[in-house]
């Protein structure tokens, strides 16, 4: 990106045209609508303008983190849980159980799962999972050291994954039962 005095009103189109999308994805994961992550897209880059000889060269962690203090400052004006994405389709995922015994998760039992882990088990989480960071990059976003989000991730993994098997199995098609009279 250059350095800071270089950083004029194309420096930040550019990172505006590379990174827009990213965060406005970043939103959709955790809120319930386009325009709400739109509107915190538009509100990341006025800290990005705002703040802009602070941005590094890799700037999408960063501004990762500028929208999760931004998120976090929103629902804790609002005292209250943010929405869940909608879900429009079923995408099943084929796990083994304990027993060896596959299992057939669908999007929402993975979604259910993960929201009973607490933010930052979930924050870790996503995006590792979501943003694809590494977990350097996580750990930039979230404020600490490399070895700590690695900790971090390791526990959330784990305390998904019991999650994830205190849940029933699912069937991956509702089976429908008719004896012969009934056609």
């Amino acid at each position: 990106m250059g350095p800071p005095g270089k950083r004029d009103e194309g420096w930040f189109t550019s990172l505006y045209a590379a990174e827009y999308a990213h965060i406005v994805r970043y939103g959709l994961r955790r809120l319930a609508d386009f325009d709400a992550s739109a509107e915190l897209a538009q509100e990341v880059f006025v800290v990005a303008w705002r703040r802009r000889g602070e941005v590094p060269d890799r700037s999408l962690p960063w501004l990762y983190g500028v929208a999760r203090r931004l998120l976090a400052n929103q629902w804790r004006s609002r005292r209250a849980a943010p929405d869940l994405l909608p879900i429009a389709h079923v995408d099943l995922t084929r796990v083994t159980d304990p027993s060896g015994a596959d299992r057939t998760l669908g999007v929402a039992d993975v979604r259910a799962a993960l929201a009973t882990l607490n933010d930052l088990d979930q924050e870790i989480l996503q995006l590792v999972g979501w943003e694809e960071l590494t977990v350097a990059e996580a750990a930039q976003v979230l404020g600490c050291t490399r070895a700590t989000a690695a900790v971090r991730l390791h526990r959330a993994r784990r305390r998904l994954a019991a999650a994830m098997s205190d849940r029933p199995a699912r069937s991956p098609r509702p089976m429908l039962a008719a004896s012969r009279e009934d056609l």
